[in-house]
């Protein structure tokens, strides 16, 4: 069985886009509904930030690659997203059209980065400490578990000072990499109920149709329908992702081919770090 997997946020910008009539489609699309030209990498109208940004370039390449595989005959059997992957992955099963899911995208996005406006938030990722010394050092710094995507793999969500703090306290405790991220919002985690209802409105004003292929979500790893969508998507970023349990559910559903739509290879190899572990 075929998995299609949509991972969040690329951590960079492009350094070279494909340039054929598939990717010119999309790019098309962001133009129309974003307001963002791909291939400058810069806005048409208001500014946003370069995380939304980033966002939409995630957005848009996962979308060209769902539809390259497509031309190529793979269909997926089964859809899995990681952060914000649920994006592209709801134009995938065919939920909403790739025009809205960048429209979407870009509003979203923007909502989030009016917090960053406030203060300075940021992601930190730890890698090579348990789980309990983990929320152990977020408790202690007041920042906050978002990304659980192996046993010995996450990231923290907070403030930019807090996050500084919890990664020197990590490495004081054994930790053997660790890496600081700019982002705009404290991304799954609790402080984003700040801009609930604003984020609920904007997901709740498209049309969903039903998913025409099952799709996994990363908190319950429960199949989502048209309904659950809207409110789904603003519950999955005030609360953290779990890869590893989503993975492990993919695999007892029968999944064996994992194709990784988007971005990068992360959840590869997180996948390839939880099977070296405990098989499925």
């Amino acid at each position: 069985m075929i998995c299609f997997m949509f991972p969040g946020q690329p951590l960079a910008p492009p350094a070279a886009l494909p340039d054929d009539p598939l990717f010119r489609e999309i790019a098309g699309l962001a133009r129309e509904r974003a307001a963002f030209d791909l291939v400058t990498f810069s806005w048409l109208g208001a500014p946003a930030t370069d995380q939304v940004a980033l966002q939409l370039y995630g957005v848009a390449m996962s979308l060209y690659r769902t539809r390259l595989l497509r031309a190529e005959g793979v269909s997926p059997q089964l859809v899995a997203e990681h952060s914000m992957g649920i994006y592209p992955a709801i134009a995938a099963v065919g939920a909403l059209p790739e025009g809205e899911v960048l429209e979407l995208t870009a509003r979203s996005g923007r909502a989030m980065a009016a917090m960053g406006r406030a203060k300075p938030y940021a992601l930190g990722c730890i890698v090579g400490l348990t789980l309990e010394p983990l929320l152990a050092i977020a408790e202690n710094n007041g920042v906050f578990l978002a990304n659980h995507n192996t046993s010995r793999h996450f990231l923290l969500s907070g403030e930019r000072g807090a996050m500084e703090d919890a990664c020197a306290e990590a490495l004081g405790r054994g930790a053997f990499s660790v890496k600081i991220f700019p982002c705009d919002a404290p991304l799954h985690a609790p402080p984003m109920a700040e801009i609930a209802d604003e984020l609920g409105a904007i997901f709740a004003g498209y049309r969903y149709r039903e998913p025409v292929i099952p799709l996994l979500d990363h908190i319950e790893q429960e199949f989502l329908t048209a309904a659950d969508l809207p409110a789904f998507m603003v519950r999955e970023l005030t609360l953290p992702v779990n890869w590893e349990r989503t993975y492990r559910a993919l695999r007892r559903a029968g999944c064996s081919r994992f194709l990784e739509v988007g971005v990068g290879d992360s959840l590869k190899k997180y996948n390839r770090w939880i099977e070296s572990e405990t098989g499925r």
